[in-house]
């Protein structure tokens, strides 16, 4: 699955069936479908990158870092400090 970009319909938010999420540019491995939550935002939303090194993490304020992919620096979109599902846990 490509992790796309969000122009009026992003077909991944709702979708839940195991697999991986790649960069839609050059297919580097960005997120696991199991760490994928419901989210009020019309984009996907994830717990945790698959490796340390799938993105790149920008500090644009002191609770969200702009995020990149950690290959070719492809825009994803952001990563919010404890606006996860949890107490303590970010959402990319």
């Amino acid at each position: 699955m490509s992790f796309c970009q969000f122009f009026g319909g992003e077909v991944y938010k709702d979708h839940f069936k195991p697999g991986m999420y790649v960069c839609s540019k050059c297919n580097h491995p960005l997120f696991s479908s199991r760490s994928k939550f419901a989210h009020s935002s019309p984009w996907p939303a994830f717990t945790d990158t698959i490796r340390e090194d799938s993105v790149t993490k920008m500090m644009e304020t002191l609770t969200a870092f702009k995020v990149l992919c950690g290959k070719c620096g492809n825009g994803l979109g952001h990563e919010f400090v404890n606006d996860g599902p949890e107490e303590g846990v970010s959402r990319f």
